[in-house]
């Protein structure tokens, strides 16, 4: 089982907790997309923050840009945000 999972924060997220709610559902999506693909993605990713409507994703590693889509599809999904307003960061 893996254990280290991502630190989730959002902005506004004391005011709005559905921010918090919503990544976690992204993060899942994000996580059963890549396995399905045979993915090791989850262990790059460090931090996923919603600002504003957009995810930033910060990554241990420099991703590739199936790992980078693989974040934009979930975050487009109906789990996400409904848009592919994704930043990559690290």
């Amino acid at each position: 089982m893996f254990l280290d999972h991502p630190t989730i924060t959002a902005t506004n997220s004391m005011t709005e907790p559905d921010r918090i709610e919503r990544l976690v559902r992204v993060y899942g999506y994000a996580a059963a997309l890549a396995d399905v693909a045979g993915m090791n993605v989850i262990e790059k990713v460090h931090q996923l923050h919603d600002h504003k409507g957009t995810l930033i994703v910060f990554w241990h590693e420099p991703p590739t840009e199936d790992e980078k889509a693989i974040f934009v599809r979930a975050w487009a999904s109906k789990m996400g945000d409904g848009s592919t307003n994704v930043e990559h960061e690290g």
